[in-house]
């Protein structure tokens, strides 16, 4: 299933998308695309809704974020081998682990904010990880069973802010339209191995990351795993899983976005992100 959410900020209907492509609402069914819709018992109650009994969405609606009510929002840093190489770091021992913050999270049209004061605007296309129930200390072999499906994530980064203001890099990831989610939450059942999607990013129609999520350091099931040993993932919770290399940072020269910049990005049966990038108010 591709699960969805459409409308307004703040007033986004939970949706699917059917076999024509048509978005079919939701809300006679569920309240929200969050937790509990992702809960293994409820999407299995959804895999059997007729949904040509569901109104159609206007097409053009706005997509929201795929999921609400995220309580973390997990990203794993320099998570390919030639990413790391790209960004000068040497390949980790282990999962490298940062936040975003939540307030980040918005749809996957939606514009960025370049910040104020920013000088090293940058992106990175990723595979996200969507909980589906809570877990905590399980197993690599277990972990597949608590993964409610896949999304896209463009990692935006604020480079000065990330490496060169101390040594925390939240504040370079988590600001203000820096987490775009969606367009939707493909259903694990669907995506079948998430080791093996090809995945790109172009900047005004030039492509500049084309990779695989099959160079992944540490795959989905062991970042599960993994982090399950340090906290208890809640359903909804969004992981993202690292970028292949091509990001701005690592081009000779470096390149950064500036304000009216369009990102294109999208990974293979999970859909594309449209973004402008915009000055902050």
């Amino acid at each position: 299933m591709k699960l969805l959410r459409f409308g307004p900020p703040g007033q986004e209907k939970p949706g699917i998308l059917d076999s024509q492509g048509k978005i079919r609402d939701l809300s006679s069914v569920c309240d929200d695309i969050d937790g509990a819709t992702l809960h293994p018992e409820s999407l299995a109650t959804l895999s059997h809704v007729d949904l040509n009994t569901l109104p159609v969405v206007d097409s053009d609606v706005r997509i929201g974020a795929c999921v609400n009510k995220v309580s973390k929002f997990i990203c794993i840093g320099l998570n390919y081998a030639d990413h790391a190489a790209e960004s000068g770091m040497p390949i980790p021992a282990e999962p490298e682990v940062f936040s975003k913050f939540t307030s980040a999270i918005c749809g996957p049209n939606d514009p960025i904010i370049k910040p104020r004061n920013s000088d090293k605007l940058d992106w990175e296309v990723e595979l996200a990880i969507v909980i589906g129930k809570d877990a905590s200390y399980v197993s690599e072999a277990e972990a597949p069973e608590y993964i409610a499906g896949y999304c896209v994530c463009n990692d935006v980064s604020e480079r000065t802010f990330q490496l060169e203001r101390g040594n925390q890099w939240d504040k370079g990831k988590g600001c203000d339209s820096f987490g775009p989610i969606g367009p939707y939450l493909v259903t694990a059942d669907e995506v079948g191995n998430p080791n093996e999607l090809k995945m790109w990013l172009e900047v005004n129609g030039k492509r500049y990351q084309d990779g695989s999520s099959k160079t992944m350091i540490f795959q989905p099931a062991y970042i599960v795993s993994y982090l399950s040993q340090f906290t208890t993932l809640k359903a909804g919770d969004v992981i993202s899983t690292g970028t292949p290399p091509g990001v701005g940072l690592g081009q000779k020269p470096p390149k950064y976005l500036e304000v009216g910049d369009k990102i294109d990005l999208g990974i293979e049966g999970l859909g594309t992100q449209h973004q402008v990038v915009q000055s902050a108010p």
